[in-house]
């Protein structure tokens, strides 16, 4: 199993010393060529991100060096927009690869090296004279709300006068952590493939003996190989189970979960799910598919669970088609589902952006439990050159199963540029067959 590297002429797994090397020649990118834009967007000319080991504000990680695995004491990165396109500059103790050193401790003796730092972010904002200083504060999404009350309560009394421009930077962080390049999107294919590949392994005879093997040793199985695969999922891998004459348990008048335990052994007909995601290279994915354990003399799945699956790919389509540049989320789902009641379709649709973080900042398109949308997330619009999770469920009854309804769960990794929506490295049209 491979790992496309940006570099389309190599295939290669990637050792972690080269990830390194790409991570910072993408922040160098990044930087150059996303980070401007996006602050004149948000109308921020000095933006200001503050983390203390341990207690890292989340869009520091995006930010850093690939080989700072967290923040070292109080880390300061202040980048401030020119006319010559963003300066970054570092207030640390430590060095910050490409950042500009802002600050030594022992530059203002008579001072704690505490407050030398806070000095060290007066000078600049005093030599840059910014109209609005952003500050990672939010209501609405936790990905940008990161300054924490003491870095806040420090960072006002160190600016003095200044202070009254803080603005909450909002926009412009979750502008940053959507915004994919075109090399990010490129690896989120091969990421997209390395976990399809390991469902597909999963999904055979080589894990699954019917009548032996339970849920959870599948799920238990697909984080282990992702760990010796050199990927980690960001979560536990789960591993769901939906049979006849076991209906779906329902909540808030729709039948939502499976009724079969998680740790469930495995049997002929049985409808299998999972949902999984890996991390690599700063990036995350989001991925559930579906596999149908066949019964005796079986060769095929049930042909209304093959059109449950179908249906499953209509809505992906109406989903697809709603999600345009300059809707919010919440347009995007209300049109959405529009579109599924014009055609008969039982669904829920709660999709998300994925990127530097698997539940990524970016609009809502709704969520398991909020279809009439989502307050905050879901007002925000949709901008392109991001991904997402396509993530949504159809239930349609089975005539094999009695009439049964089943619950078809599909999630899968997009991309939307300008080109439009590409699905990442394919989706899941037919279900896998695990023999019985």
């Amino acid at each position: 199993m491979t790992l496309v590297v940006p570099d389309p002429t190599r295939t290669v797994p990637l050792p972690l010393r080269e990830q390194a090397d790409v991570r910072d020649r993408w922040l160098t990118q990044r930087l150059l060529d996303v980070l401007p834009a996006l602050m004149d967007r948000a109308g921020i000319d000095l933006w200001l991100v503050v983390g203390r080991e341990y207690n890292e504000d989340p869009v520091l990680a995006s930010l850093l060096p690939a080989t700072w695995l967290s923040a070292r004491r109080r880390t300061i990165l202040a980048l401030h927009r020119s006319d010559d396109g963003v300066t970054a500059a570092a207030v640390s103790p430590y060095p910050v690869g490409q950042f500009l050193p802002a600050w030594s401790p022992d530059e203002a003796p008579k001072l704690s090296a505490e407050q030398s730092q806070w000095a060290a972010v007066r000078r600049i904002v005093e030599q840059a004279d910014p109209r609005r200083i952003g500050i990672d504060v939010s209501e609405s999404f936790a990905l940008a709300d990161g300054l924490s009350h003491t870095d806040h309560r420090l960072l006002t009394r160190a600016l003095g006068p200044y202070a009254d421009r803080l603005v909450p930077a909002e926009d412009l962080v979750v502008g940053w952590l959507e915004t994919r390049l075109p090399e990010e999107i490129g690896a989120l294919h091969a990421l997209n493939r390395c976990a399809h590949e390991v469902i597909d392994e999963a999904f055979s005879a080589a894990v699954i003996t019917p009548g032996t093997t339970t849920a959870l040793d599948v799920a238990w199985w697909i984080r282990q190989r992702f760990h010796d695969l050199g990927v980690e999922p960001w979560f536990q891998p789960s591993v769901a189970l939906q049979r006849a004459g076991v209906p779906l348990v329902e909540a808030r008048g729709r039948a939502l979960l499976p009724a079969v335990g998680y740790d469930a052994v495995i049997q002929p007909g049985d409808l299998v799910h999972c949902d999984v995601g890996l991390a690599s290279l700063g990036l995350k994915t989001d991925t559930q598919r579906n596999g149908y354990v066949l019964g005796p003399g079986e060769e095929a799945a049930p042909e209304g669970l093959s059109a449950a699956l179908r249906t499953g790919n209509r809505m992906q389509d109406l989903t697809t088609a709603e999600l345009t540049v300059g809707r919010t989320g919440n347009e995007v789902l209300a049109a959405a589902r529009r579109a599924a009641d014009a055609e008969g379709i039982d669904v829920d649709v709660y999709s998300h952006p994925v990127g530097f973080h698997g539940h990524g900042a970016g609009p809502a398109i709704g969520q398991w439990d909020e279809q009439g949308g989502v307050p905050g997330a879901g007002d925000y619009p949709v901008h392109a050159d991001t991904v997402y999770a396509l993530e949504l469920a159809v239930r349609r009854p089975v005539p094999e199963w009695d009439g049964q309804c089943v619950r078809m769960a599909l999630e899968q990794g997009i991309a939307l540029t300008a080109d439009g929506v590409e699905y990442l490295d394919g989706r899941q049209t037919e279900l896998i067959l695990i023999p019985g």
